[in-house]
């Protein structure tokens, strides 16, 4: 259950990175400092990777499904069942619980956006706030089926720590059945194949 202080290790880091992006006023902390304007753009490695500050009232990447109370409620339920469950495999290979850890922290940063920052910020109600997004990353010109797009939808730590944990978890899963695979299957005692020795011996029983 180690594993749990790299979630905490996410959570902590995505967090903190979206208050220094969208600003944060804590009084009794003495906490107050002004973010970047929203729907600003500064380049960080040139054109390749930006900073660019947006919220989206839905999912990963902008995906919007409506329903957000709905989808608040069942993120806090996943996120239980994930806890659960790395517990149960807590003897399962590193890779494996690593990969569930990721996918752990990632969802619980973005349901913090989602079920907080709407009270925090004065913006709407518990349950009603936007995730912030500010990873503005470039991508190969792709068009499918009239869908034209030059960039990555911009994203934040959280989405990046989800999406790598489902591609290390896929990778491990791929790992562990190539691992089965090349395993020889050990045969049980009555399948052995007899020794010369024991031939002869049946042979002579056989004859006599």
């Amino acid at each position: 259950m180690k594993v749990l202080y790299f979630s905490l290790f996410i959570v902590l880091s995505d967090q903190l990175s979206k208050m220094w992006v969208k600003g944060a006023n804590i009084p009794f902390l003495g906490i107050h400092f002004q973010g970047f304007q929203y729907g600003s753009s500064r380049p960080i490695f040139g054109d390749f990777l930006k900073l660019t500050y947006i919220e989206n009232p839905g999912m990963a990447f902008g995906i919007d499904l409506g329903a957000k109370l709905f989808f608040s409620l069942f993120s806090i339920l996943a996120s239980i069942g994930i806890i659960v469950y790395l517990y149960k495999v807590r003897h399962e290979p590193l890779v494996f619980r690593t990969s569930l850890a990721m996918i752990l922290g990632g969802a619980i940063g973005n349901l913090i956006d989602r079920v907080f920052y709407g009270v925090f910020y004065g913006e709407s109600p518990l349950f009603y706030g936007k995730v912030v997004d500010f990873l503005d990353a470039d991508f190969f010109n792709i068009n499918v089926f009239g869908y034209h797009m030059t960039r990555w939808p911009v994203f934040n730590f959280a989405d990046a720590s989800v999406t790598c944990g489902v591609i290390l978890l896929l990778l491990s899963q791929w790992m562990l059945q190539r691992k089965e695979a090349a395993t020889p299957v050990l045969a049980s005692p009555d399948q052995q194949p007899s020794s010369p020795e024991s031939n002869a011996v049946s042979d002579g029983q056989q004859s006599s």
